[in-house]
């Protein structure tokens, strides 16, 4: 059945040369895990990739149940939890996703600085990297603020504290971040959820895909 869909789409299309181009090249012996143990460590971006996924598709769900205001954002998380059908087992995986994505990503630029992978030709893609790292931090301080409990309100109170000990541009950081409230409040509620579900994400898509060109053009780096 798949394959009839394909072939009717190939047909008016022609999508399988651009699929082609895309997917077919050559994977360098020294990341195949059957040849090198140590090639893991290779996989250590797919596998920030595959969490990156899992969180895009957890958040869409997410999003479907929360209310991003200060009376009931708790609320619809406490419903999403304890009346959506597998809504605890959705956030879980959300909320440790959010974890492990930091730490895989931390391996796969440890994996790249430490094996030389940053040095020319991939300067460019070492910056993209880079970027997406401090994405990624982003998507975590903002997230943790949704939830609105105890938690995360005061944690957030000492993130915009210390944004705001920034020099010169500290004082703007933390209006942007949260509003010209002097405390945590519904501004700032609903300027991370905002950036959290709009901003960066949509800057995380553009790096991820100059991420991808790059590699494909450039290919896998060697050993050290």
């Amino acid at each position: 059945m798949l394959q009839k869909i394909y072939d009717w789409i190939d047909e008016r299309v022609d999508v399988t040369p651009i699929w082609r181009d895309i997917a077919d090249h050559e994977v360098p012996e020294h990341v195949n895990p059957a040849h090198h143990f140590s090639a893991f460590v290779y996989c250590f971006g797919g596998l920030t990739f595959f969490v990156v996924v899992i969180q895009i598709i957890s958040g869409m769900f997410l999003t479907m149940y929360y209310v991003p205001d200060i009376e009931n954002a708790w609320r619809s998380v406490y419903y999403l939890q304890t009346e959506v059908a597998h809504g605890q087992i959705v956030r879980g995986m959300h909320h440790w996703g959010a974890s492990v994505v930091i730490v895989m990503l931390l391996l796969h630029t440890l994996r790249v600085f430490f094996q030389g992978a940053y040095k020319k030709p991939r300067e460019l893609n070492w910056i993209v990297g880079v970027l997406l790292f401090f994405i990624i931090l982003g998507l975590g301080f903002t997230g943790y603020l949704l939830p609105w409990d105890n938690k995360a309100y005061f944690a957030t109170e000492v993130g915009l504290n210390i944004a705001e000990d920034v020099p010169i541009v500290g004082q703007e950081i933390r209006s942007l971040l949260a509003g010209d409230e002097e405390i945590v409040g519904a501004q700032t509620l609903a300027r991370f959820f905002a950036i959290h579900v709009f901003f960066l994400p949509a800057a995380m898509f553009v790096l991820l895909g100059a991420h991808f060109i790059l590699i494909r053009r450039q290919g896998i780096s060697g050993p050290l």
